[in-house]
């Protein structure tokens, strides 16, 4: 059946396009030069320079409302995107078209949860750029239409002590949610299972901001880990020096992006990270849920048998410590729904994905009647509003 009239559907994994001037206008003068900039290759292309290199636009980023058929990887112009890409009043009247009401909306081109800016040579020029996309997440993106999207930002996350005092400048001004990398380890940095994380969970807690999770943000994609965040020449050489990489088709890692977030799911089920933050919350966002029911069995008897040599949790089963922390997110996943009661729909939230190809967009209310057209009224609602409402403290009113 279709979701009720009064069902606002909260989309909890959407993403902006940075428009040309959102450093520009908020760096200290002396970044200017090396931070974000948009320029103009000889194709006409708009690429993003940054510190002296140029980083391309990724086409499948904005492609909602196109053909199949026109889909690429090509880098993009803003004038070929849909202005609701990167001018959020335009954002708002696409997502009143498609029938959405409001949508945490990720970064793009400094990576989903900053990697680009981890990467970067300059840590005060990253940090400065850290936190001026926040500063256009709360004060420009977020707050022309306060009840449309739910704030979200970066932390710095090369030094545990910069995201602790990140996360609480942001809290004071009303983020919602951290972007956080799916697994620090391919970023150069300490395991979950390390004790150096810890200062950034409980400030997580203490602010009551839920780590929204979204693959790729480790930078590692089975199959073709540099094809989130566009390609550099040097970066595509290396990969290709490993193998015959650079033959492996995108769509290998489209297929396997859920597969990131089994990673994540297991090492918090199984490092003690939730036995000493009981109030951290963690949203898997783009990780799909149809395979949520089958790794929490399998962690459930790897427990059972492996957790008496080793320094694991004896008393916490897995899947219990799941269904108290973790929130799947899924677009179209048919299969995860009919098995919604083994993941538990209170844990379960509705994602779009505008403007990126996986989205449904015009037609985003009318697939997820179809998708939850087996669910009843009152777990319906849960699952495409109220879950998302409760876990980012977001009401209809909105955040302000």
């Amino acid at each position: 059946m279709p979701l009720q009239d009064d069902v606002q559907i909260v989309s909890v994994d959407d993403h902006l396009i940075e428009h040309p001037r959102v450093w520009q206008d908020r760096l200290p003068a002396k970044y200017l030069e090396d931070g974000p900039r948009i320029v103009e290759d000889e194709q006409g292309h708009h690429l993003w320079a940054f510190e002296g290199e140029l980083h391309a636009q990724v086409g499948l980023n904005a492609v909602a409302g196109r053909p199949y058929e026109e889909y690429g990887l090509e880098p993009m112009k803003f004038q070929d995107m849909i202005p609701g890409c990167y001018d959020p009043v335009e954002r708002a009247k696409d997502m009143e078209l498609d029938g959405v009401q409001a949508a945490l909306c990720f970064p793009s081109f400094s990576g989903f949860s900053g990697s680009t800016f981890h990467k970067a040579k300059d840590k005060d020029l990253a940090l400065e750029c850290i936190r001026a996309w926040n500063d256009f997440s709360l004060d420009e993106w977020c707050a022309g239409a306060p009840d449309r999207f739910i704030p979200v930002a970066m932390v710095p996350t090369w030094d545990a002590k910069l995201a602790v005092a990140e996360i609480e400048r942001t809290a004071a001004k009303g983020a919602r949610t951290i972007s956080f990398p799916e697994s620090p380890v391919p970023l150069g940095m300490p395991s979950i299972h390390s004790r150096y994380w810890d200062p950034v969970w409980s400030a997580a807690e203490e602010t009551d901001m839920p780590l929204s999770v979204h693959f790729g943000t480790s930078t590692y994609m089975p199959g073709y880990s540099f094809g989130a965040s566009g390609v550099t020449t040097d970066d595509q050489d290396e990969y290709n020096r490993l193998g015959d990489q650079e033959n492996v088709p995108f769509a290998v890692a489209i297929t396997l992006f859920g597969c990131n977030l089994m990673w994540t799911t297991v090492d918090f089920l199984l490092s003690g990270v939730l036995q000493r933050h009981p109030n951290l919350k963690i949203s898997l966002a783009e990780g799909g849920i149809g395979w949520i029911p089958y790794i929490l069995e399998r962690t459930d008897y790897v427990w059972d048998r492996h957790r008496w040599y080793q320094e694991i949790d004896k008393q916490a089963r897995p899947s219990d410590l799941f269904r108290k922390h973790f929130y799947g997110c899924f677009i179209d996943d048919e299969f995860g729904i009919q098995n919604r009661d083994a993941v538990g729909v209170d844990r379960l939230l509705l994602e779009v994905d505008y403007p990126h190809s996986d989205s449904s967009w015009p037609n985003s209310r009318k697939r997820a009647c179809e998708v939850l057209a087996s669910v009843s009224d009152g777990d319906a609602r849960k699952i495409a509003e109220d879950n998302a409402r409760e876990l980012f403290r977001f009401p209809r009113e909105g955040w302000k």
